[in-house]
């Protein structure tokens, strides 16, 4: 038994609540098609090791992330992910919505515990009632991007230890989560109540 009431509602957003991923479209709405591309393309070998599974997805993510936002104006990244919040809330999953509306009827806990990046996760988790929002974020300095990461991906085990962060204990609430991919595993194997893909 539960030492208290408290019941948190835990979703990943890409692939659960959305339809698709989020995360390289953003990155071409705020660097530019031509420019990720590129990127990617020189990246190729590193991407084919990932695939492979010789390589470590985090490592190509920051090596991906620094050639690409390292530099930037924070400013401007933000303006760039309010605009991607809006372009993609028509992404999200109609069951998904209304798992969240029914959620928000019990009183629960609503966060959104996801890879992809702050500037415009916040932004969409606002508009959908999340009270808290646990993401991958960038290191800035005097509000430049740096082009690293602030703490780590919030993938996989990470995502239990910043739900753990945020809420103490796991134990002592009652935890709903949703997950649809290896990512959510650590997080889906915490909770009372796991659903992997429950919307698709």
């Amino acid at each position: 038994m539960k030492s208290n009431n408290r019941v948190v509602a835990a979703f990943d957003f890409d692939g659960t609540i959305t339809t698709r991923d989020t995360f390289l479209p953003f990155l071409i709405r705020a660097c530019g098609r031509a420019r990720v591309y590129a990127v990617l393309l020189r990246l190729g070998g590193e991407a084919l090791r990932v695939w492979l599974g010789r390589s470590d997805r985090d490592r190509f993510k920051v090596l991906l992330l620094r050639r690409l936002l390292a530099g930037a104006a924070v400013a401007n990244l933000m303006k760039s992910g309010i605009e991607h919040a809006k372009f993609i809330l028509p992404w999200c999953r109609p069951a998904a919505l209304e798992r969240i509306r029914w959620h928000q009827e019990q009183g629960h806990r609503l966060v959104m515990v996801s890879a992809s990046l702050n500037f415009y996760l916040e932004a969409v988790a606002a508009q959908l009632g999340f009270e808290d929002v646990l993401c991958t974020e960038m290191l800035a300095v005097e509000g430049v991007c740096s082009g690293e990461l602030k703490g780590e991906n919030c993938r996989a085990a990470e995502k239990v230890k910043r739900l753990q962060g945020l809420l103490g204990a796991l134990e002592s609430c009652e935890i709903y989560a949703y997950g649809d991919s290896d990512g959510d595993t650590e997080m889906l194997a915490s909770a009372d109540h796991p659903a992997f893909r429950p919307f698709c």
